[in-house]
């Protein structure tokens, strides 16, 4: 057989076999997209599972009622971090339209993108009305300076209800990366919690505990305004009545100053035995604040509650102390006259704790830091082998020490700076999760006859349930301007314009302790933030551009002459 009709075979054969192949992997991706069409699932190829939902979010997409709308306002000309949180964003939204589908409808826009200025204003005005924080960026050049304003927040709508939610979340004192990255972590459990106050039909219900002088309505006002976008939070008082807290399925011990009953007391006891969750704000050491403001000096005396024995019985004690701590707030203080005018400055006073959580517990799990005044340290007790599972929440930092009440409170401390030498007791408990079957404080205790009254249903150990314990009710209470009758919000910090991490606190304290659907598990995600090495950038900064120059075109030059030797060999 000759030469060119071996040829000819050989590419008809090679002809066929090709479109034999074509033809066959047709045939595959048809037959894939069939098989897949009754049956669904993703794969998640990263390391940190940045693009995996968690199953409750899964699952509350899957059973979507109607449209909802998610409008994101963060678009246009943003600087690189705030490019970052853009894509994540997205990234996250078309997550969620792959489970949803058009249940999911989100579009991003360009706040700025007015061009008259007056109706740009006139739309910055109407994004904060509706609950939208701007950021206020500037940048200087050689001979100019520049300033942006940035919503970097979405407003989802369903149906005839609205809610903001902010996508940056700040961090104290961290760089941009980081709080970019902990804002990237938080947007699942952000859009899925906002999803889910939409959605709700039936609140549970919350109650507040009155009658022993805790915080009053005005100080409480903040967090009660914001818990009731997930519940129906109202006062209630316990007044020895059997069926107080018979329609709540939690409650808030919110800073009493006067001692509780017996009466009362079972009435808790009953009602976590129950099932029901709780929330102590307690404070066993009373500091009036007043007189070191007039005198600069008082007496943090101990405060008799009527609690230690219950709270010891469930797994915690809160000791008669002071913490300090040398991570603290700054406070100003009276340290001459200018002319006929005092002049102050600023200074850390330890007795104001600055908490920063460091727990991966999907309570504070990159948290921002949080603003304490006066706490006192809290012990677990109870045996290794009990059915409690206690969790440190809060903790001071490693620069802390303890003052046993009664203690003498001065300003004159700030006179010289602290010796860190002092402050040997570190890593003090002041916010603790108790988790478990709890034993009865009455158990016991109370008469067989009553015991067994069907009336008073007594139980001796509870149903599963928790209970957040702090030793602060500043972690709840806002402050208040008594003269206008005015709240500032929960957090905020006066002195230093910030506001500090209390309220998502304790927002993500009761949706955890009343959280059945597991939702608050997603703010446990953590994502590695993999930064550049700057340093070594600029030392090998002539290396690195070479390599990325250089080495693609090597490669593709390599490649060909491989192939052009392949193709000699099999056609000669």
């Amino acid at each position: 057989m000759s030469k060119e009709k071996k040829h000819t075979n050989y590419s008809a054969d090679k002809k066929r076999d090709d479109i034999i192949q074509l033809l066959s992997g047709l045939l595959i991706i048809i037959l894939l997209n069939y098989l897949g069409s009754f049956a669904f699932d993703r794969i998640d190829l990263t390391a940190d599972k940045r693009y995996s939902l968690t199953p409750p979010t899964v699952d509350k997409l899957n059973n979507l009622e109607d449209i909802i709308t998610i409008k994101v306002y963060l678009a246009g000309d943003l600087p690189a971090h705030y490019k970052r949180l853009q894509d994540a964003t997205k990234e996250l939204l078309d997550e969620l339209r792959a489970y949803a589908g058009d249940q999911i409808q989100y579009e991003f826009v360009d706040p700025s993108a007015k061009e008259d200025e007056k109706k740009r204003k006139a739309f910055y005005q109407e994004l904060s009305d509706r609950g939208l924080k701007y950021t206020n960026i500037r940048t200087r050049e050689i001979d100019k300076q520049s300033e942006q304003i940035i919503f970097p927040g979405a407003i989802l709508t369903y149906r005839d209800k609205e809610l903001p939610l902010q996508l940056m979340q700040s961090s104290y004192d961290a760089p941009p990366e980081v709080m970019v990255n902990n804002s990237i972590q938080q947007l699942e459990y952000g859009v899925m919690s906002t999803v889910k106050k939409l959605t709700q039909y039936a609140k549970k219900r919350v109650g507040i505990v009155q009658g022993h002088g805790e915080a009053n309505d005005l100080e409480l006002a903040d967090i009660s305004k914001s818990l009731n976008d997930f519940y129906i939070v109202e006062p209630v008082e316990i007044e020895g009545k059997l069926d107080a807290l018979k329609l709540y399925n939690a409650i808030i011990i919110a800073g009493p100053d006067s001692a509780y009953n017996e009466k009362d007391k079972y009435m808790i006891d009953q009602f976590i035995m129950r099932g029901g969750k709780v929330m102590w704000f307690v404070e066993p050491v009373e500091v009036n604040m007043d007189s070191i403001r007039k005198n600069g000096i008082t007496m943090a005396l101990p405060r008799e509650l009527n609690l230690r024995d219950q709270l010891f019985k469930y797994g915690a004690r809160i000791n008669s102390n002071l913490v300090l701590d040398l991570q603290s707030m700054e406070i100003p203080i009276v340290t001459g006259m200018v002319g006929n005018r005092p002049r102050q400055e600023m200074f850390a006073w330890p007795y104001f704790p600055r908490v920063t959580p460091t727990s991966k517990h999907p309570i504070v799990n990159n948290l921002d830091a949080i603003k304490m005044q006066f706490t006192s340290s809290i012990d677990f007790v109870g045996n290794q082998g009990d059915s409690i599972t206690k969790t440190p929440l809060l903790t001071t930092s490693q620069y802390s020490k303890v003052a046993n009440a009664p203690h003498r409170v001065a300003l004159n401390i700030l006179r010289n700076p602290p010796d860190p030498k002092q402050y040997n007791n570190p890593h003090q408990n002041v916010a603790v999760l108790l988790e478990g079957k709890f034993e009865s404080l009455f158990k016991n205790r109370i008469a067989k006859a009553i015991a067994e009254n069907p009336e008073f249903r007594f139980q001796e150990q509870s149903l599963p349930t928790s209970m957040i314990i702090a030793s602060d009710v500043s972690l709840i209470k806002n402050e208040i301007d008594d003269r206008k009758e005015i709240y500032y919000d929960l957090g905020y910090d006066r002195y230093s314009k910030h506001v500090y991490a209390n309220k998502q606190f304790v927002l993500n304290g009761l949706n955890y302790l009343l959280d059945n659907d597991g939702l608050i598990n997603a703010r446990a995600k953590t994502f590695k933030l993999r930064l550049l090495d700057k340093q070594r950038i600029q030392s090998d900064k002539r290396n690195i551009q070479i390599l990325n120059t250089a080495l693609p075109v090597v490669l593709i030059l390599l490649f060909g002459i491989v192939r052009h030797f392949i193709r000699k060999k099999i056609y000669t």
